[in-house]
């Protein structure tokens, strides 16, 4: 078994089993496989409950006692998911590692994914035992074999990381965080072009602890994490690597959960990825990753391979895991500190947002009108033009344009576009055409308009819009419908959804930044009310939710969590229902991280059969110009395939073209 560091607390879910016998184990598991079929539970119950060192002893064991390979008959028994996680289990973990690594450079094309994985993740002594298992196992040098399968940054970061000689001085030079944090930033940010070994050199090399400072002065430094740095400069299968790396640094439980998770969620398994994290993790902290794995996923791992799996297969990885959580939503104390860590480094992070769209260069409104009309006139429509124009201009300039269109041909732009176009991609262009505010106020009144409301449409709107944005609206909607936005949503919702939207819809969020002692205050003002006085907590939630600034309800959050263990969107989700419950959760989501808070919208709309065309659009328009870029790395970072890739196998044709043009590039 895995020993802990000096006085460190062993953090595995595999321990030594007592009164450990290993030629009866030998005999037990002879018998299971003897004769015909075998007795897969035996086999799964006595492997899972053995430490790594005990497995080999077993199996040395039964070598003496039968002459014959434990593995190889294991392989020869076992099948499928099942069989490689068993087989997994009985090798030392080097040796589990080399053999993955094989897997993943032989044949044809090469599996990145898991060569990051265990590169990015594995401690200095982890990496020279792996480079020793391989060229035991297989006669050959690793390194070697890294080099002739990748090529360029890429395999520059795996050959200094399986040197395995990371600093590990925890004693920091503050001097040498400052110079280390100025020769990232002049490599990147401040450089035409990157100079990509610095950042292969620092990150290669120095001490976790002495890194972890240096995210943290770059953050105070620049105004923007590490990542965002990384992302913007780096690229491909390089930039991934880098970023495991920096999630491994600040903390490797935290990367195996989110490895775990984005296993298992939507449809299909990564079994491989799956067994190799829970293999590779039992007898070092899988505590860890369990923990962490509640915190943002607000769901136990446990229940998750429970409910993504089957069979023995399932029954062993249950077994790895090594016991199911408290309830999804609850902290366990550890856990909850680290969620306030995880808040403490949003609220001090500065996202720049940044929009798909920008104000085109050299723009001539008078030449882009006469083109938007030629290719309207005539028999047939030039939508590949009108595409090309309308996407690559900004909001202010496609106003300028209506007006010299309508200048010179004495005709309306909008009319024309709606005469030409249809469907999909008529909705798209049309409302790219219109001013922000006449926009969002125009989807808010088809949101009230004929029978049923949509909800979705409305929350999504007045839960995430600015109070100028608000502002704005609220005079477009009276502008063009002759009526106040208020009465409109007072005459078309009742109850407290009512009274959110109605609050929300007067614009007049608090501004300022964060008050210590009255997020205190608010969050024991939510966390004081009874559990069943369903009223009482709606109007307490309403009268913060729908008041105080965002950088204060983040402080609120945090100050939940403290004072319950809970996380307050959990809360929400247990104590309320319906629209209000919806309504909430939104603000909330929107509060801890907007751009993710679409990035969901967004994967939801186009996930299962069938295609939300009229979320989908909404959201390209309404943010292309705003966080449309920030979404689209939030979007591939939760759900391992890109915005782009996403639309792309979901929609067709001139409205995919658009749509494509508006996300505006693949990650």
């Amino acid at each position: 078994m895995a020993k802990p560091a000096q006085g460190a607390k062993y953090r595995g879910s595999i321990h030594d089993f007592p009164d450990f016998d290993p030629s009866q184990d030998a005999e037990a598991l002879y018998a299971a496989m003897k004769g015909f079929g075998s007795d897969k539970e035996a086999i799964l119950e006595l492997i899972t409950s053995r430490s790594n060192r005990q497995r080999q002893e077993v199996s040395q064991s039964y070598k003496s006692l039968y002459g014959k390979d434990l593995i190889a008959d294991l392989k020869y028994e076992l099948t499928g998911k099942f069989e490689r996680l068993i087989v997994g289990l009985m090798r030392p973990l080097a040796y589990c590692d080399a053999k993955e690594i094989k897997d993943a450079i032989s044949g044809i094309g090469t599996d990145e994914k898991c060569l990051i994985e265990i590169l990015a993740s594995r401690t200095n002594e982890q990496i020279h035992q792996l480079v020793a298992a391989y060229k035991d196992a297989y006669e050959r040098d690793l390194e070697a074999d890294i080099i002739g399968d990748t090529s360029g940054h890429f395999q520059k970061m795996l050959v200094v990381l399986l040197q395995g000689t990371r600093e590990e001085d925890d004693v920091v030079s503050e001097d040498l965080v400052q110079q280390d944090v100025q020769d990232l930033y002049e490599a990147g940010e401040l450089k035409w072009g990157t100079d990509e070994a610095q950042f292969i050199y620092i990150l290669g090399n120095r001490s976790k602890q002495h890194l972890r400072l240096v995210f943290d002065e770059y953050l105070k430094t620049t105004g923007k994490p590490i990542e965002a740095s990384i992302r913007g400069e780096l690229s491909g299968d390089f930039e991934k690597l880098m970023l495991a790396v920096v999630k491994c640094i600040r903390s490797t439980p935290e990367y195996f959960a989110e490895r775990l998770f984005k296993a298992m969620k939507g449809l299909g398994t990564r079994d491989n990825t799956l067994i190799r994290i829970m293999v590779s993790r039992s007898e070092l902290d899988m505590l860890d990753i369990r923990e962490i794995f509640r915190t943002k996923y607000e769901k136990s791992l446990y229940s998750m391979i429970k409910n993504d799996t089957s069979g023995e297969y399932k029954k062993a990885l249950l077994k790895l895991c090594g016991g199911d959580d408290d309830a999804a939503g609850q902290f366990f104390p550890e856990a909850a500190q680290v969620a306030y860590q995880m808040w403490e480094l949003s609220a001090v992070a500065r996202t720049e947002l940044k929009g798909t769209v920008r104000p085109a260069n050299d723009f001539n409104p008078d030449s882009d009108a006469k083109a938007l009309r030629k290719a309207m006139k005539g028999i047939g429509t030039d939508e590949a033009t009108i595409i090309d124009i309308i996407t690559h201009r900004s909001n202010a300039q496609r106003q300028q344009i209506r007006q010299n269109f309508k200048s010179h041909f004495g005709r309306d732009l909008m009319a024309d576009l709606k005469s030409e176009l249809s469907g999909d991609l008529a909705r798209l262009i049309l409302g790219l055409m219109m001013p922000p505010a006449h926009y969002d106020a125009k989807q808010l009144k088809k949101a009230m308009e004929g029978a049923g409301t949509d909800e979705k449409a409305l929350i999504e709107i007045l839960a995430t819009r600015t109070n100028a944005e608000i502002r704005a609206i609220n005079e477009a909607y009276k502008e063009d419908y002759h009526k106040s936005l208020e009465d409109a949503l007072s005459s078309d919702t009742s109850g407290h959804f009512r009274r959110i939207l109605v609050s929300l819809a007067t614009g007049n969020r608090e501004e300022g930044g964060e008050d210590r002692d009255r997020a205190r205050e608010d969050a024991q003002e939510i966390a004081d009310t009874p559990s069943g006085d369903k009223t009482s907590l709606e109007t307490r939630f309403m009268t913060i939710l729908c008041t105080r600034s965002y950088p204060h309800l983040r402080r609120v959050f945090q100050e939940f969590i403290k004072m319950t263990n809970y996380d307050v969107e959990h809360t929400i989700k247990k104590e309320m229902s319906g629209d209000v419950r919806d309504a909430f959760v939104a603000i909330v989501q929107s509060v801890k991280n907007k751009p993710l808070f679409f990035a969901d919208k967004l994967y939801k709309s186009m996930k299962g059969a069938g295609t939300d065309e009229k979320t989908l659009t909404r959201i390209m328009i309404s943010r292309s110009e705003i966080d449309l870029l920030n979404i689209r790395r939030e979007f591939v970072e939760k759900y391992d395939m890109s915005l782009h890739q996403a639309i792309e196998g979901d929609t067709s044709g001139d409205f995919l073209k658009a749509l494509l043009a508006v996300c505006g590039g693949e990650d």
